[in-house]
Order: C-alpha cells, then sequence, then structure tokens
C-alpha cells in the first residue's frame, strides 16, 4: 500500500470531527491498509484518519509489543470507562513530534464498533491499548491530547511544541 502524509499541529483538519462511515468498499480497506503502513513507517501505536487528511471515522492500532495479538482497525469506535481506576502517564503523537505530556484516562475500556467488512468489533483493553483507543477516539473527535493537560501541563507542552525543529520550519506534514 502507501504511506501517507501525517498532518501535524496547526492543520485545521485535527481539530474537526470525523464522519460515520457507512460505505464499506475496497476504498475503505485501502484507505486502512494505508494507514497501518502510515503507522507503522512513523513507529506510531496508533493512527486516527483525520491524521492523515481524511475526516472518516477509524482508527488503526499496533499495542502487540505490550498486549500480544493487540493490533487491529475500529471503525466508528465507541469506548466507555470499565469502573472509576485512572491512569496518568505521558503521551506523545505522531500529529506533534517531539513532545510528551502527562494524560489522565481510563485504566480499562471498552471498546465497540465495526471493522472494513461491516462486521461488530468489541473488545476490553487496559494499559497502552486503553490508551491508544482514548487517544485516537479522542483524534476523531477532533480533540488534540494538549487538551486533556492541566494548564501548567499545557504551558509546558507548547513551549516544547514551539522549540521543535518541524513547528519552526513551518512543516504542516511530516
Amino acid at each position: 500500500m502507501a504511506v501517507r502524509p501525517v498532518r501535524l499541529f496547526g492543520d485545521p483538519v485535527l481539530k474537526t470531527r470525523a464522519e460515520e462511515i457507512t460505505v464499506f468498499d475496497d476504498a475503505l480497506k485501502a484507505t486502512v491498509a494505508d494507514m497501518f503502513d502510515t503507522m507503522e513507517h512513523h513507529g506510531g501505536v496508533g493512527l486516527a484518519a483525520n491524521q492523515v487528511g481524511l475526516l472518516t471515522r477509524v482508527f488503526v492500532y499496533d499495542c502487540s509489543h505490550e498486549t500480544p495479538g493487540a493490533r487491529g482497525h475500529v471503525i466508528n469506535p465507541v469506548w466507555e470507562p470499565v469502573g472509576e481506576d485512572t491512569t496518568f502517564e505521558s503521551e506523545g503523537c505522531l500529529s506533534i513530534p517531539d513532545v510528551h505530556a502527562p494524560v489522565q484516562r481510563a485504566a480499562a475500556v471498552r471498546c465497540t464498533g465495526v471493522d472494513v467488512d461491516g462486521n461488530p468489533v468489541e473488545f476490553e483493553a487496559t494499559g497502552l491499548l486503553a490508551r491508544c483507543v482514548q487517544h485516537e477516539t479522542d483524534h476523531l473527535d477532533g480533540v488534540l491530547f494538549l487538551k486533556r493537560l492541566s494548564p501548567e501541563d499545557r504551558k509546558t507542552a507548547m513551549r516544547s511544541l514551539r522549540a521543535t525543529d518541524w513547528y519552526q520550519q513551518g512543516l504542516t506534514t511530516v
């Protein structure tokens, strides 16, 4: 398939809510394959469609280095917390390279959606996969992880962002 350009912080598509997918065809399968190629090329563990400029509700993930078999995609994802426990861990983002900050997320989630053939997908996740589901679904809702930071952590992250080479060069994709 193909590696697509990843949109960077500042691109309006990253702040736009993606639309539900209703057509399950070869073009969708190609998009998902390209998203896997793009995520792997950039060393990510997740990638949402709007990060490659598409306003459709699909994300791919590969957390198999932490949880064997935790690789796949979810179309029209919905998640809910399982229990009340939360975690506070550092996150990064392919659309905000070289910036990491602590984000509070649900420790466990139940994710539902469908696959490229329209078949139901449902799983429970903890650890990195739970964090990934929440982070990527946020993307599809037009929310970057910077918005989830405390005011002080957001200031620090923004200082780090402004110091990155890509930001200073005015890059819009990588």
